[in-house]
């Protein structure tokens, strides 16, 4: 039988704060926030896309630590959903322009779903799923970056991701 605090906190949507050393040249933050569906005492499923984390992908379970403010912050990952997580910003005088939009209009046959980061840093940040076709989107985001189009990177890329 399911105690009546267990059935209080799973299902609960939380922030998960994830630590991480900042990289020259790139945002000067050393957190993000991850939104969470806490699924136990210390373990959430990740329900956004992670703009500035590594190594973590919308849809995976992780630990967490609550500290004595409240902040919950991972500790580690349980389980890996399989997605990846591709990170896009189009190039300011490239044939697309500043335009997230426009972004999503070229990747739209791979049915990403993704989040921007602001009007001022139109980054594009892609939730691949696992059934994908990873090859052929690696070979698009490539055309695109050759093109001009855009600069890219894999923030959390599976096996099946990068063996494609």
């Amino acid at each position: 039988m399911i105690s009546e605090s267990k059935v209080e906190i799973a299902g609960a949507r939380i922030k998960v704060r994830f630590r991480f050393v900042p990289r020259e040249g790139w945002f000067p933050h050393d957190t993000e926030g991850l939104w969470a569906t806490r699924l136990s005492a210390d373990t959430a499923r990740v329900d956004n896309v992670p703009f500035l984390q590594d190594g973590v992908a919308q849809g995976d379970v992780v630990r967490f630590q609550t500290d004595d403010e409240g902040l919950h912050w991972a500790t580690g990952r349980v389980s890996a959903s399989g997605n990846c997580t591709v990170r896009v910003v189009p190039t300011p005088f490239g044939p697309l322009g500043r335009s997230p939009q426009a972004v999503h209009q070229r990747l739209a046959d791979f049915q990403l779903g993704g989040e921007v980061f602001s009007d001022e840093f139109p980054m594009v940040a892609f939730d691949v799923a696992a059934g994908t076709d990873f090859g052929a989107l690696k070979q698009f985001l490539v055309r695109g970056q050759d093109d001009g189009w855009w600069h890219f990177e894999v923030g959390s890329g599976t096996e099946a991701f990068w063996s494609a």
